[in-house]
């Protein structure tokens, strides 16, 4: 463990720039958090309240939670590359805090929507390069054809499964209007993963912020 009193925000050097990073720091570090905001071209940032809610239920549980902005997101530089710079960046943003604070520290990686999803692609970099993460937090998570984008037409996403039997919390809204529930069951099934699913929450959880801290709290080490 390791003792800090620093807060606030910082920056890593991704291929396409600096990554901002928000940082939320317990009083002793007992692991790395990584959580990952929804898509940029629909507004998602780093001060998400899904994304703000997981961060606190992981200071909570004593990890240092690293938020940072994708690509052309607040003070991130570089374009929006569907998943697939934003991950490189990640993983980069994992090597900068492990020089901070740490090689033998416990990871846990968190997503929203878009951010869930990349956050599968990071799971799986880092089972081939035989380090795992200890935990595995997906809410609203984008798998299968989605809503509507900015720029026309929909998306589909070619969720990868949960490598290295990773422990897994899937959280979504039964009444998710972005995702439907059914990706999400279809993306499941086959690897038998539990999906929790929400009574009447829609894709952002509104009033049901309290809950998914809760389900954090009670599931992850």
């Amino acid at each position: 463990m390791h003792r800090t009193a620093s807060t606030g925000s910082s920056f890593a050097h991704g291929a396409a720039g600096q990554i901002e990073i928000q940082l939320d720091i317990p009083d002793v570090v007992r692991g790395i958090a990584l959580v990952c905001h929804p898509h940029p071209l629909f507004g998602g940032a780093n001060t998400n309240k899904v994304v703000t809610t997981l961060a606190r239920a992981f200071k909570e549980l004593g990890y240092v939670v690293l938020r940072p902005n994708f690509r052309g997101v607040g003070k991130s530089e570089g374009q929006h590359d569907l998943g697939k710079g934003e991950t490189e960046d990640m993983l980069t943003v994992l090597d900068w805090a492990r020089a901070r604070w740490g090689e033998g520290l416990p990871l846990v990686l968190g997503g929203f929507s878009f951010g869930a999803y990349v956050q599968t692609r990071v799971a799986a970099r880092l089972v081939a390069a035989g380090a795992p993460p200890r935990h595995l937090v997906l809410v609203g998570m984008a798998a299968g054809m989605t809503g509507e984008m900015p720029e026309g037409g929909s998306r589909r996403y070619e969720t990868p499964a949960v490598a290295g039997h990773i422990p897994t919390l899937i959280i979504h809204g039964e009444a998710d209007e972005t995702v439907p529930l059914g990706n999400v069951f279809d993306w499941a099934r086959p690897q038998k993963l539990p999906v929790i699913v929400v009574p009447g929450a829609d894709h952002f959880f509104h009033g049901r912020l309290a809950l998914i801290r809760d389900l954090v709290g009670r599931n992850v080490v």
